[in-house]
């Protein structure tokens, strides 16, 4: 398994990016803006995780702006954190196996969401190319929010 980012959302880029950037001296890695989804990622590293962060070695900060506004109560301004592992298929299998509800099951072979025991949002996503498409996962539909 790989720790791969933690995501927050913010209300403002530019005043978040003045902070983390400006102020904090974390580096804009990479951009991704959705016209269809109506939001922006940003994800930032420190200075000396730059060189590794560029080829996905290194964790990182990942800003998410939602376009049309919204407030956020009880944490949700934290999103989830990531890590990419070996077998998604698999792991979810042990998880549900130990009584972990998965959230957002690995239909696509890609990705899936769990909670941890307090409450936790972590995504789980495949290392290199998703596996094909297979039940139980396929047929799943998503449990509570993620």
């Amino acid at each position: 398994m790989q720790y791969l980012h933690t995501m927050v959302r913010v209300t403002n880029l530019d005043d978040s990016l003045h902070f983390y950037c400006k102020l904090l001296g974390m580096v804009e890695i990479s951009r991704k803006e959705s016209e269809k989804g109506r939001f922006t990622l940003v994800f930032l590293a420190a200075p000396a995780d730059v060189e590794s962060a560029n080829t996905k070695q290194s964790p990182m900060l990942e800003l998410t702006y939602n376009w049309d506004s919204e407030e956020y109560s009880g944490g949700r301004n934290f999103g989830h954190l990531a890590f990419r592992v070996d077998n998604i298929y698999s792991l979810c299998q042990q998880l549900m196996d130990n009584g972990v509800v998965i959230n957002r099951p690995p239909r696509d072979g890609h990705m899936a969401f769990v909670r941890s025991p307090d409450g936790i949002s972590i995504e789980l996503l495949q290392k290199g190319d998703s596996l094909e498409p297979s039940e139980p996962w396929v047929g799943m539909g998503n449990v509570g929010t993620w």
